[in-house]
């Protein structure tokens, strides 16, 4: 599913609210859970899963054409993590 079809649904769900609004709502979220994750922060939404940053460190590459030694540097990189009620269901249980 991408966001415009996720926005959709929602709208579709909830004919009391317009579709511009659902969008917003949709894009305010996601904004947020954006925002924490840059700030360092972890997003939990229970039931379904946390979102985190990890930190992966500077290491000695190659380049693959070359096989000349490349540094890379470090970065941080998103983590997810299912919550249980998602592995669950993904498990048919």
């Amino acid at each position: 599913m991408i966001r415009s079809e996720l926005i959709q649904k929602i709208a579709d769900d909830n004919p009391h609210l317009y579709q511009r609004d659902v969008e917003r709502i949709v894009n305010t979220i996601f904004e947020e859970i954006i925002n924490a994750m840059s700030r360092g922060d972890r997003v939990e939404l229970r039931g379904f899963g946390a979102f985190s940053v990890k930190k992966r460190d500077g290491r000695t590459g190659r380049n693959p054409r070359t096989g000349e030694a490349v540094d890379v540097e470090e970065k941080h990189v998103p983590f997810f993590k299912t919550g249980k009620l998602l592995r669950d269901r993904l498990n048919g249980k």
